[in-house]
């Protein structure tokens, strides 16, 4: 078997590689609090999909926070546990809470911070907890990045454009579903 490899390496002929994703999230407020939105979109190398929604009466973080809990909830639906996703943010609320562990400490203070106040958006906090531990007891591991805002990321410009057009269709009463 080793020898099959090695010959088809020699010939040019590659391993299958795993599926990546690229998942680019943001949420928009036009006040804060009042009207927002979230958006989402999963680019792999042959595709694009955008998921998008709003909120009438909300804040800026917790439509950051439902733009990766919908992206959990997507992965999760599609069961792909052998594709490699990486999840970009410019909320370094979102990923500052996730990359350096406050969330899981959080958790274990009984949704309390250091301080012993109560966690904000203590139940996008508990969803979006219980989303990853789902997704890495399937074996699907989310790499969370932060990017920098409005610094040219097409993707990440897309999910600004459109978190921000559902925060106006929320300001409007505008409900396309």
């Amino acid at each position: 078997m080793l020898r099959w490899l090695k010959l088809m390496k020699k010939i040019g002929v590659k391993e299958e590689e795993p599926l990546k994703v690229r998942i680019f999230t943001d949420g928009a407020c036009s006040e804060n609090p009042g009207p927002g939105g979230w958006a989402t979109v999963f680019n792999t190398a042959n595709k694009c999909l955008t998921i998008s929604g709003n909120e009438k009466m909300t804040t800026n973080n917790r439509m950051e926070l439902k733009a990766v809990i919908e992206a959990f909830k997507k992965v999760l639906s599609k069961n792909l546990s052998d594709a490699e996703y990486e999840l970009y943010s410019d909320s370094a609320y979102v990923v500052n809470s996730i990359n350096n562990g406050w969330v899981d400490k959080w958790q274990q203070n009984n949704w309390k911070t250091t301080k012993n106040d109560d966690v904000k958006n203590r139940d996008l906090w508990e969803e979006l907890a219980f989303l990853r531990n789902k997704a890495r007891s399937l074996g699907m591991y989310i790499k969370i990045i932060k990017i920098k805002g409005h610094a040219g990321n097409a993707f990440n410009e897309l999910v600004d454009k459109l978190a921000k057009e559902e925060s106006l269709k929320a300001k409007e009463g505008v409900d396309y579903d």
